[in-house]
């Protein structure tokens, strides 16, 4: 993505189903599951580089010893911050005790972050927060263990104010006003709840305290828990929390925005926001990795009980199509034929824009998460060439010479590399003042393989603010002198705000939504910018999305049209188009993932619907704050 958003966060747990001594002696350490823990985070820092943190729950420890451990990071490296300051501590303790070695139960015993049940996170933060405070898992303390809750995940709630103000409404005081505070405050409401009440249960059967906290860990009943917590979430959500004594949980949103996946044997659980990262890490075929189902939980008892419940009525499903274009690593088996997919179903608008020529046109993409989809455009032109070669040899019939044979077969799509990206200099851009001139530099291109004949064809798998590619790439595509740029997008154009775990917030930051106002200005109709203004303040704000109005005068091709003439500066000689994906083709190439409310302000929850209309109202009054 040529123009770099912030996204996803990524989850991973890990339950520990044998004894520690099971995994020294058929694994060789006793820091197995550490160890896969870390795989799993690294696996996953595509969906976060902000900050990473990890937390593990001992079983079985005497009271006054510590059996939680939490260690966060927001360093530039955070995943191998983290786990560098755990090995530090782990060798320390071995260096002091060299004896103990081999001791599985003294190490356990005495060395922190070593247990049964682990939780990682990987973070982008969404609202621009990086503190330390901000990192998952966050902890909600108690001197009972079953009123500890560790709470990790990847999830934006739109209506965060209403969860607050019903915490409030009960008595609470939480200490922040973030989704993450917010959220593990109501489940730990209901935690407590619950506890309080079996132990009441229990104690007018005459046990006491200290024999009811096990009877307690043992009938907590998590399902009607996370029931109670989310009746009122509006948002997507993957979330993941550990209990203090040892019950462990992840719950998917109804509509499966957000991704979950698991995989469970006689060993372990595993639960990861991404299925090549379990299949990756234990070595596991791609069948035995299931999709957690959206409104249910999985839910794993302190007795090594898994279970998966329905928490709350599923709604059709809308998983992001963003997972599969961009954000997943494209090493699953699914998305990396998804994404090939998008590229092959494009190509028939590129043959188009270059008509039919494909021996004047150069094919390339902008690194690197482009590339699949780059590999199915040039399938679908080698398809094309083949079924060339095949009627001007049926057409030639006899008379075709062995020498015109020989050129007709060996003609092939042209496939080159011509954007790099220069990661230092990007990295060194600070100040404003010089930014856009040492902008233009961030890419280095191929010289000596594009002629002032040919077309130039660059993939990228979204545009987003178009500002790269005016101010960077094509500037230096047009260094090359090709007499034309096709700029092709394997996703649909991105008209409206994600506010379900996506960083993008306003409206006016889309070059689509930019075009569309230049549209309307072009064609007298600025009026329709005051009637949606109108209908966003004095109509129910989650009724209709009203935005939409903004883009229904204009045919996508319209609104391509204007944005090509937008990323063209006088500056530049070669003719631009651009081509965006269709949305009938996008769900013909990721069948699963139909979320795609950014392209088409259809909302899956009515939350989204207020954000949108927000959003636009904060556009229309000149407000920088974000919707939700």
């Amino acid at each position: 993505m040529s123009d770099a958003i912030k996204h996803e966060c990524g989850i991973a747990m890990l339950r520990l189903l044998k004894p520690l001594q099971y995994y020294k002696d058929k694994y060789g350490t006793s820091f197995y599951g550490i160890n896969k823990m870390y795989l799993m985070m690294e696996k996953q820092h595509n969906r976060g580089q902000d900050g990473a943190g990890f937390a593990s729950i001992k079983f079985n420890e005497i009271p006054g010893t510590r059996y939680i451990s939490r260690i966060r990071s927001n360093k530039n490296q955070p995943i191998k911050d983290i786990f560098q300051q755990i090995n530090e501590r782990l060798n320390a303790v071995l260096e002091e005790n060299p004896d103990k070695e081999n001791d599985t139960e003294w190490q356990k015993q005495n060395m922190p972050y070593l247990g049964e049940l682990f939780l990682g996170h990987v973070r982008y933060g969404t609202f621009g927060k990086n503190s330390i405070e901000s990192v998952h898992p966050f902890l909600r303390q108690s001197n009972w263990k079953h009123k500890n809750l560790i709470v990790a995940g990847n999830f934006n709630m739109t209506n965060s104010n209403e969860l607050l103000q019903e915490l409030i409404d009960i008595g609470q005081h939480p200490k922040e006003h973030t989704d993450t505070v917010t959220v593990m405050e109501k489940i730990g409401h209901f935690l407590d709840d619950e506890v309080t009440n079996l132990y009441l249960k229990f104690k007018n059967q005459g046990v006491n305290k200290k024999e009811a906290s096990p009877l307690i860990g043992k009938e907590l009943n998590i399902q009607r828990i996370l029931e109670r917590s989310s009746k009122n979430w509006d948002g997507g959500y993957a979330m993941a929390g550990l209990i203090g004594h040892g019950d462990a949980f992840v719950l998917r949103d109804p509509v499966g925005i957000r991704p979950a996946y698991f995989y469970k044997d006689d060993e372990i659980v595993v639960v990861a926001s991404e299925r090549p990262v379990i299949q990756t890490v234990f070595n596991v075929p791609f069948e035995d990795v299931k999709e957690l189902e959206p409104a249910h939980a999985l839910i794993i008892k302190r007795d090594g009980l898994v279970t998966v419940e329905k928490v709350l009525e599923p709604l059709p499903k809308r998983a992001c199509s963003f997972e599969r274009i961009y954000f997943s690593r494209g090493s699953d088996a699914e998305i990396y034929e998804e994404r090939k997919n998008l590229g092959k179903l494009i190509f028939k608008n590129v043959l188009k824009s270059i008509n039919n020529d494909m021996k004047n046109t150069v094919f390339s993409y902008i690194p690197n998460t482009a590339e699949t989809s780059f590999y199915g455009m040039t399938e679908a032109a080698e398809d094309f060439l083949n079924q060339y070669k095949l009627q001007t040899i049926l057409n030639g019939k006899r008379n075709i010479s062995a020498v015109n044979l020989n050129t007709i077969l060996s003609e092939r799509p042209r496939i080159e590399k011509i954007a790099i990206k220069d990661v230092k200099l990007r990295t060194f851009i600070a100040d404003d003042n010089s930014r856009d001139e040492l902008v233009e530099h961030v890419y280095d291109v191929t010289y000596g393989v594009v002629k002032p004949t040919d077309n130039l064809v660059i993939i990228d798998d979204s545009i987003v603010r178009g500002t790269t590619l005016k101010k960077s790439i094509i500037k230096i595509l047009d260094r090359l002198n090709p007499k034309k740029i096709v700029v092709v997008s394997s996703a649909p154009q991105i008209r409206y705000p994600d506010c379900y775990g996506i960083d993008m917030a306003r409206l006016d930051d889309f070059i689509a939504f930019k075009a569309a106002l230049e549209l309307l200005k072009d064609t007298k109709q600025l009026h329709i910018l005051k009637e949606v203004y109108l209908n966003c303040k004095n109509k129910e704000t989650d009724s209709e999305n009203f935005v939409k109005a903004i883009y229904a005068p204009f045919s996508a091709e319209q609104i391509s049209d204007k944005i090509a003439e937008m990323l063209k500066s006088e500056d530049i000689k070669a003719d631009i188009e651009v081509i965006y994906q269709s949305i009938s083709n996008l769900h013909l190439a990721c069948p699963k993932n139909k979320g795609d409310w950014y392209f088409t302000g259809n909302y899956p929850t009515k939350g989204g619907i207020r954000v949108v209309n927000n959003a636009f109202v904060n556009y229309y009054e000149g407000n920088k704050k974000r919707a939700y």
